[in-house]
């Protein structure tokens, strides 16, 4: 089969490699209808996740027609069209029975690769680098999803893939990082990036009852799709400073919630921003923490930070006085997205959301280096890549 395979930082080949196989009785084989670029990809491709090896194979976010299953699967059959969960899950562990997919105690087989950096392991992740286990991604033309009772969900058939896509990582990914600020009536929320996962994060935030979300970014196109897309108001902190902005639009207080839809590449301005770039660069820190920096500084007192940009090891500078001294909360985590899919497909069965909307540039899988391309730099105002194997 044609897969796009990791071959280094700004190295993806697409390339012929063995189809896929039953490895373990509940396991599945999709036949891939529609993948895509997600922005934690863009970490991979830039190179600063570890444990990434030469021909492996990208992508997290798929979805597709089961070809075949093991002879412990129960709840799906061949020719289901399923969505699949970028999040492997058991099903039967302490953590998957609180819905806690994401740090499942069975499915990353290199989980003691974890601990050493994290304390101790999580789920594993699709396409995501040896230390979420190892597991070959969506980006291809067939892939093998293991525990496939708890990771796929079935879907209509008369609903179009690009519809649909999204709630397999992008869109639950958004709706948690919403969920996890116990959102109230009269809310403000402040959304740092305006990529996908920050589109689905303002449209989940006012889903939860937000009166206001406000949505902060660089690029003028993704600040319109903000508006468009998620009835948002817009900051765009390249021509004003967002944390006087969000005290002047909040009456002095901040915002009650601040969420990070940006992650361990965020970009700075000024002299701050030059010190984590250059930091990075040089490996003295593992992540950019300018946003979550201004978080903390422009939540109100009592307030909630919500993290869902991935960050992978450790940052610097951080003001944990004003953090601690302020008494906010902070809440993150990979999404669990066994948990959210069900009710995100009701919103898009029910047409509250139309999550196609994020998708500006539509490729075949062999062009699944432009594409990267493409998503890393911004080029021709692109929001989100969509690929057909």
């Amino acid at each position: 089969m044609k897969a796009a395979c990791w071959h280094g930082a700004n190295d993806v080949r697409v390339e012929t490699v063995p189809d896929p196989k039953i490895l373990n009785p509940r396991d599945a084989i999709l036949k891939v209808t529609s993948t895509t670029i997600c922005g934690s990809d863009l970490h991979l491709y830039d190179g600063y996740i570890p444990t990434m090896q030469p021909g492996d194979i990208l992508g997290h976010e798929f979805m597709g027609e089961v070809v075949e299953i093991g002879s412990e699967v129960k709840q799906l059959q061949k020719g289901d069209r399923v969505a699949v969960s970028s999040m492997v899950g058991c099903g039967s562990c302490f953590f998957c029975q609180r819905d806690l997919w994401s740090l499942c105690d069975n499915s990353n087989p290199n989980a003691w690769m974890q601990e050493k950096v994290f304390g101790f392991g999580t789920s594993g992740i699709y396409g995501y680098s040896h230390l979420f286990g190892g597991y070959a991604g969506g980006d291809a033309e067939y892939v093998r999803v293991p525990f496939a009772d708890f990771g796929a969900l079935k879907l209509p058939q008369d609903i179009p893939d690009e519809k649909l896509l999204p709630i397999t990582d992008a869109f639950p990914t958004g709706y948690m990082g919403a969920d996890l600020c116990n959102i109230q009536p009269g809310d403000t929320v402040a959304v740092w990036g305006c990529g996908p996962v920050g589109q689905f994060t303002m449209v989940s935030a006012y889903l939860l009852g937000a009166e206001r979300v406000i949505g902060i970014d660089r690029f003028p196109y993704r600040l319109q799709l903000a508006k468009d897309f998620a009835k948002a108001e817009t900051i765009n902190y390249e021509e004003v400073d967002a944390g006087e902005a969000l005290k002047e639009m909040t009456g002095g207080r901040g915002p009650d919630a601040c969420i990070d839809a940006c992650g361990m590449e965020a970009h700075g301005i000024g002299l701050e921003g030059f010190y984590d770039e250059a930091k990075q660069a040089v490996r003295l820190e593992t992540d950019r923490p300018h946003v979550l920096r201004q978080m903390i500084l422009a939540c109100r007192k009592g307030g909630t930070l919500s993290v869902m940009g991935v960050y992978a090891g450790f940052v610097d500078k951080m003001p944990m006085g004003a953090f601690m001294n302020k008494g906010l909360t902070l809440k993150t985590g990979q999404m669990h997205g066994q948990k959210y899919m069900p009710r995100l497909l009701g919103h898009v069965i029910e047409g509250e959301v139309d999550p196609s909307a994020v998708f500006s540039h539509r490729l075949s899988l062999k062009d699944a280096p432009r594409g990267f391309e493409l998503f890393k730099h911004k080029q021709d105002n692109c929001v989100k890549v969509l690929l057909k194997p």
